[in-house]
């Protein structure tokens, strides 16, 4: 059994990743490309992921992720916060196609154990 505060925690993460899923239910690049609304709050969404995955203390439950994509998250939290207008957004797309997907499907994984 899983900490309650670190389920919330795997909860936010799946509701930040279908947010970004959502902004970008048209087209990532043209969500990317919208940088009064659509891209902030991509990026802030992608923000709040790192922040979550960073305060998970149960070990089971990070162990279930690959630690290239927690670790992927936090530096493009990093890379937000202290070059946000020098963020790659190829980069950005690639996360939000070929890694956010596969973080969705462990979260549900850990969700139904």
């Amino acid at each position: 059994m899983y900490d309650n505060d670190d389920l919330d925690r795997i909860r936010l993460l799946l509701l930040k990743i279908d947010y970004i899923l959502d902004i970008c239910n048209n087209g990532i690049v043209i969500a990317l490309n919208d940088d009064k609304i659509k891209r902030p709050a991509i990026l802030m969404h992608l923000t709040s992921i790192a922040e979550q995955f960073s305060k998970i203390k149960d070990k089971n439950i990070l162990n279930r992720f690959n630690i290239e994509d927690i670790k992927g998250a936090i530096d493009t939290r990093n890379f937000i916060a202290h070059d946000y207008e020098g963020i790659n957004l190829p980069i950005i797309e690639f996360i939000i196609r070929e890694r956010l997907p596969i973080l969705k499907k462990i979260i549900k994984e850990i969700l139904i154990s």
